[in-house]
């Protein structure tokens, strides 16, 4: 289980281009499919109409800017993981390269928020 859990993240990051990417580059390294996701899933906790989908739209255009895609994909599988129960997940609850990983999307939300909310 452990390796193949290793696996899907090993896998999550090589689906993307190593670094050497510019700023524009970067800013559009989230997938259509990704940012539409992010987008429907912000409108189906926050609400819907025209002003959330803009600020939902926002919110992942600032998330774009602070944290690579590879990046996000990593911690938001890392969170998947955590929502799991059992020994083979636990060390996504308390290892340090997880906890990172989810810490600095929680950054990037944060500062979303402020901007576009």
């Amino acid at each position: 289980m452990m390796r193949a859990v290793m696996a899907a993240l090993a896998i999550a990051a090589a689906a993307v281009p190593a670094g050497g990417q510019g700023m524009p580059e970067r800013l559009n390294d989230y997938p259509t499919e990704a940012r539409a996701d992010y987008v429907f899933g912000c409108m189906a906790v926050s609400g819907q109409g025209r002003d959330m989908l803009g600020k939902c739209a926002c919110s992942i255009d600032v998330i774009a800017s602070i944290l690579p895609y590879d990046k996000y994909v990593q911690a938001e599988t890392v969170l998947s993981l955590q929502q799991a129960s059992g020994e083979q997940v636990a060390m996504f609850k308390s290892a340090v390269v997880p906890r990172t990983m989810v810490a600095d999307l929680r950054r990037a939300q944060a500062e979303a928020e402020m901007l576009c909310f």
